[in-house]
Formats: C-alpha cells, structure tokens, sequence
C-alpha cells in the first residue's frame, strides 16, 4: 500500500482472552509505522486476574454479538481514517461483518470464527465450543473456561508451562450468549458483497477453529474483483498470537498489508 493508505491498525479481541493479547503484536506493528489500537470489550476493560475474579459476571454474560459488532462499528466510525483491522476467533468474524459495512481499508482474520452457513465436521471444533455454549447452564452467568479446555482449546501442543502461563495471563469470563449468536443471523456475511482486501491465517493445529473452517469460509467469498487472500501455518494452534513463532505471523500480514494496491 502506498503512503496514502491507512497506517491505523484496530485489533479485535477474541472471546475468552483479554485485549492485553495484543501487546506484543502492538509494539512489532507500531515499529512497522503504524499507529494501533486494541480496544477492550464492554465490560471487560480490566486486567485478566482482576476480571477472573468477578466470576460470575453478569455485565460480561450479557453480551450479545450484535451488540458487540455495533460497539466495534461505532468506534470505527470515529477514527480520522478508515483503518486496518486485525481480528482473531470471533474478532475475526467482527472483522469480516466490519469489512462488508465498508468501515475498513483492509481486514486480516485470524483463525476466524466462522459467519453463518459455514461449517466443519471436525470433532475437536464441537468438542471445544460444546463448554462455552453452555446449552444447559444459565446464560445469565457467565462462562469461565477451565485450565484443561484451555489445554485443548487454545493450547494444545504447547508444554505444561507455556499453557499455565497463558492461562494466568489472558483468560477472562465469557459470556454464553456471544458464543451461540455465532451461528444466528448476527454472524451473517454477505459473500457476494464487494469488500475491501481480505486475508485468512489459518494455523494446522488449532482445534478450536480448525484450518479447514477457515478454509471453507475463505472459499465461500464470491466476489472476483475484490481481493481475498489464504495463508495456512504449520504448528500453529488457537493461541496463535501468544505462541513463540507469533512474529513469522506478524510478518507475514505486514508484507501482506504492503504489497497490497490503493483501493478496492
């Protein structure tokens, strides 16, 4: 992109994990001449022990992926320019519905959760979204994953270390209700729309969104003149940002975001 394209970066949370997450990607893009931002959530703008211990949190079990979506359009919208947005799971999917508004001159998902109509038959994607849904359980409470389904949801492959370590560090509650609006009409994208330039990472390990989802939901963009990109990692599972090769990602979408021509 040349020097007339956007130079801010929005980053969109996940579910689970504080917006503190980003901070080591924050400081790689802004040394790469960006100004970035990371907002938190509503209601989650807190340290993650300090959010841990509200457990139940009522504010947090009331978030609705609308509702979420419309916060992040509305802080978009107040930027002086249209920005870049870099999102991962469900921030992801926030990306993409972002993109089809036309609030953003670029959007790269990370192991994006996918929209509406797309799906996997991979075991360990319903095996790790089957807690947080919490089908029978009081959405009025919100969901605080346990350190063996973040084992297997985000960390999986990782030493015992490195998982506690991340667990401590990042978790937060979650609310219930968010989780299962991603298969509802709030997590609708229209893929014959125009949109502005769109890149998947998808990572090889990754029970939690599956390389193969991000794959189908890559291919279901209909749109021939608008660019749309796929990039799939080895050894890379749902808790790709704090990973040890977290920078070769970064890298990669840097280049990615360069290369790429003014305008649609």
């Amino acid at each position: 992109m040349n020097k007339d394209s956007s130079k801010t970066i929005v980053f969109i949370t996940g579910a689970f994990v504080s917006n503190s997450c980003w901070d080591e990607w924050r400081i790689f893009f802004e040394g790469e001449g960006y100004k970035t931002i990371a907002p938190p959530w509503p209601a989650k703008d807190g340290a993650a022990n300090d959010l841990r211990q509200t457990q139940p949190n009522s504010c947090i079990a009331a978030l609705r992926l609308e509702n979420l979506t419309n916060y992040f359009d509305e802080f978009v919208r107040q930027l002086p320019e249209k920005p870049i947005l870099i999102g991962h799971s469900m921030g992801g999917l926030i990306t993409q519905i972002l993109l089809e508004r036309e609030l953003a001159a670029a959007g790269v998902a990370i192991h994006s959760l996918q929209p509406q109509g797309v799906f996997t038959f991979k075991f360990s994607f319903y095996k790790a979204g089957w807690g947080p849904l919490g089908f029978f359980t009081s959405a009025k409470k919100s969901f605080l994953m346990s350190f063996k389904q973040w084992q297997y949801a985000f960390t999986n492959g990782m030493s015992y270390e490195e998982q506690k370590e991340g667990y401590y560090k990042y978790l937060i509650p979650e609310s219930k209700l968010v989780v299962r609006d991603a298969i509802s009409k709030a997590a609708k994208v229209d893929f014959k729309k125009p949109h502005a330039p769109l890149l998947f990472i998808a990572g090889s390990t990754d029970n939690f969104i599956p390389a193969s989802l991000n794959y189908a939901n890559y291919k279901n963009y209909k749109h021939t003149g608008s660019i749309t990109a796929y990039k799939e990692f080895e050894g890379r599972n749902h808790f790709v940002l704090g990973q040890p090769t977290w920078k070769e990602d970064a890298d990669f979408i840097a280049h990615w975001i360069e290369q790429l021509p003014t305008g649609k």
